[in-house]
């Protein structure tokens, strides 16, 4: 009886397996259609020099590697994202991490109001705010223009300068992502227990040495988390006001390296480039995400 039982039982984990297997299929399909394949024909397309209009590819074999990453342009590219990361992640990370400190225990009233104020600009589309921020900006003729000019200061004509386009556009998208992360920090920080916090007030511990030794380890889950997402999701974001504003100029000061894959497809129809520039910033993320995994998440607080 009991060689039965376990093969009776064999059969029933065999049985739920299959089960599994079969509602995941639905999942895997999906993800075969529009993850793996778009993946895999990008590689295949960083090999050829195709303009998608000729009905013939031409293989040209690792061409389009060494002429990307022989074209000075990229590395202007590469240092736009960069300077994009650095200035995304200060407002996009770090202020929100400061307010939802500030908001959640240095505050004691009004906090469901600063919540709602925070994050409503989230719901307001990129295009939109790309267009409302180019108004309230214009160095002739905005609104800030005219407030300026009444104590004598001017606005820089940011649109035509380098540096100032690229911390305009951040400001921009930030607009779109400031909130999200706000919402998921404020959470997390709130989770933290009120007695650790409070014993350390009483104790007359500052607010700094709070938010750095408490705070910070405490959420450094999300925090992390947050930082990751900034990343990722800011650079996609900023492709919005990029195309409305400025178009990757002026002289690709204010492109970044998945803008210019578009541009390089979509504008002047270099597919084989386009490509090539989507790999090798796939390979960046994935460098990012395999130093996160060896030398960041070892230190980060998971509670329970």
């Amino acid at each position: 009886m009991s060689a039965l039982a376990a093969v009776r039982k064999t059969l029933h984990l065999n049985r739920e397996n299959a089960i599994g297997y079969g509602l995941l299929i639905p999942s895997i399909i999906i993800f075969a259609v529009f993850t793996f394949w778009p993946f895999l024909y990008t590689v295949y397309l960083s090999f050829f020099d195709w303009n998608m209009i000729s009905p013939e590819k031409e293989f040209v074999g690792i061409r389009n590697y060494m002429e990307v990453l022989g074209d000075p342009r990229t590395y202007q590219i590469f240092g736009n994202t960069f300077l994009y990361i650095v200035i995304l992640l200060a407002i996009n990370c770090v202020v929100p991490y400061i307010f939802a400190f500030v908001i959640d225990i240095v505050l004691k009233r009004w906090n469901g109001f600063y919540k709602s104020a925070l994050f409503l600009p989230a719901f307001i589309s990129l295009v939109v705010g790309s267009i409302l921020f180019t108004w309230i900006l214009n160095p002739v003729s905005g609104p800030l223009a005219i407030v300026f000019g009444w104590i004598g200061l001017e606005i820089p004509n940011w649109t035509k300068s380098e540096g100032w386009v690229i911390l305009v556009l951040s400001l921009i998208t930030s607009w779109k992502v400031f909130g999200y992360n706000f919402i998921l920090l404020y959470a997390s920080i709130n989770g933290i227990s009120r007695e650790i916090i409070e014993s350390a007030r009483l104790d007359n511990v500052p607010l700094w040495r709070i938010f750095f030794q408490i705070i910070l380890p405490m959420s450094s889950a999300t925090g992390i988390y947050v930082f990751i997402l900034t990343i990722v999701q800011s650079l996609q974001y900023v492709f919005t006001p990029v195309k409305v504003v400025t178009q990757g100029g002026p002289d690709y000061a204010s492109s970044n390296l998945i803008y210019h894959a578009y541009h390089e497809a979509f504008v002047v129809y270099r597919t084989g480039h386009s490509a090539t520039l989507s790999i090798i910033t796939m390979a960046l993320f994935l460098i990012l995400l395999f130093l996160y995994f060896k030398f960041v998440d070892r230190g980060i607080y998971y509670e329970n």
